[in-house]
């Protein structure tokens, strides 16, 4: 799924009665430098959870910790665990949880001592198959309130910084400032959007755990409409169910100093807003499409952010234009042919000569993903050419699908318009193979 569920704002229903302190470094650390995975303009990093590395997305968007797909993760000791129901984006009512106190969370030579954390119980809540990696949380305020948080999105590098003035003066040089308002323990900016000749200005969430670049709440203000030019589509899953909406262009986007034009927008309808608890004068978010085309340093504590364009700065804005998403849709053995060091092995033939053999070859079987169609939109180029929900992919292409990660495929289906695309899927025991065309409807 291209833009998954990663647009998770929470509501619980009941407080937090205990002040967090917060990650602090070890004592005459001043700061830590840790490799992420940026998957579909999302950040995932390692954490220990009470001794036990998991996998998080990093999301400006969440107030609270939140942990799910922990199967395979038996191990985690979790305290105090009470239940709880959450809510958030999507169409379905709240889901049952649980709240955990005095957790241990580690991350580098950071230490964070009595964390409160949330687990959702529905399995069905799993990032990892929409995401081709293993994902077991969420992580959003509490890692960015006590400390400068540097993301380098090129190099795909984190820098957590004890706020000392030779630190802040070596990451924020030659960069914009721009205001933020942390309210509900979220980050907020003023932008401008221009959708018919006239800029508006809107206060958007900082929501880098949002693939898309701009999500607009047109049913909040008179002036913010949909474009005339647009179409519908769903636009991820939520916490609380998916999201569907409409997606067309904004002319001009205006964030500090930057202008983007041509952004493709997301406008979420009403069920799918309905659960989320939002500031009276919160217009919508902007995400990681835009985010990603900047060095971004954040300072909570002076309600700042540092902006520095980076080489991703000037790239086309563009999306998925086949219709479909695709998820994993578990394992399957593949064999393979692997080369060998071998001494090779003389022996004689028929006529008395000498021959040399080679075993230099075997064959080893190795675990691979299967991909299907998650979600297909109505009226697309995939829907029309007659591939359905549930169809298991068997080649894309002519190659086999395992031969591509789950972005790449995604890229595959945001490329250029009039590129063919075809997929021979498994529907029923049944072999069928489908050809479309990509479009562009913007």
């Amino acid at each position: 799924m291209k833009k998954c569920f990663l647009v998770l704002l929470f509501t619980f229903c009941n407080q937090i009665l205990v002040a967090q302190v917060g990650f602090e470094f070890k004592e005459g650390e001043t700061k830590v430098t840790v490799p992420f995975q940026l998957i579909n303009n999302l950040v995932f990093v390692p954490i220990k959870v009470n001794g036990v590395e998991l996998n998080f997305l990093l999301d400006t968007g969440v107030s609270e910790t939140i942990l799910f797909s922990l199967e395979e993760k038996k191990e985690v000791r979790f305290f105090n665990a009470q239940k709880v129901m959450l809510k958030g984006l999507g169409s379905q009512d709240t889901v049952e949880g649980l709240k955990s106190t005095n957790n241990l969370l580690e991350f580098g030579n950071l230490q964070y001592r009595g964390h409160f954390l949330y687990i959702v119980l529905d399995p069905d809540f799993n990032l990892s198959s929409h995401i081709g990696i293993p994902v077991n949380g969420i992580i959003g305020y509490h890692f960015f309130k006590n400390n400068l948080i540097h993301l380098d999105y090129r190099r795909k590098k984190i820098v957590v910084l004890k706020d000392t003035p030779q630190n802040r003066k070596k990451y924020t040089h030659k960069s914009s400032v721009v205001p933020l308002q942390i309210e509900g323990n979220k980050p907020y900016v003023i932008a401008k959007v221009d959708l018919e000749k006239q800029d508006i200005p809107v206060k958007l969430l900082v929501d880098i755990g949002n693939s898309d670049a701009v999500w607009l709440f047109h049913n909040r203000d008179p002036l913010v409409n949909v474009p005339k030019k647009n179409f519908n589509d769903f636009l991820g899953r939520g916490f609380s169910g998916d999201i569907e909406g409409q997606r067309a262009k904004v002319n001009r986007f205006k964030l500090a100093d930057f202008t983007f034009d041509d952004v493709i927008s997301a406008f979420p309808d009403s069920i799918s807003i309905k659960n989320v608890t939002m500031v009276p004068d919160r217009m919508g978010s902007v995400g990681g499409e835009i985010m990603k085309r900047f060095k971004v340093l954040f300072d909570y504590s002076a309600q700042q952010m540092f902006l520095r364009k980076s080489k991703a700065y000037y790239e086309p804005f563009s999306y998925n234009k086949s219709g479909i998403e695709i998820q994993h849709h578990g394992l399957q053995w593949v064999q393979e042919t692997v080369q060998m060091e071998t001494v090779p092995q003389s022996g004689f033939n028929a006529s008395g000569g000498q021959s040399v053999y080679r075993n230099d070859f075997k064959y080893k079987f190795k675990l691979k993903p299967v991909y299907d169609i998650a979600h297909i939109r109505q009226g697309s180029p995939a829907a029309l050419a007659g591939l359905q929900k549930g169809d298991i992919l068997v080649r894309i292409n002519n190659r086999m699908p395992y031969q591509y990660s789950l972005e790449q495929i995604n890229q595959l289906f945001k490329s250029e318009e009039d590129k063919w695309i075809t997929l021979e899927i498994e529907r029923k025991s049944q072999l069928l193979t489908f050809s479309f065309q990509l479009e562009n409807k913007l």
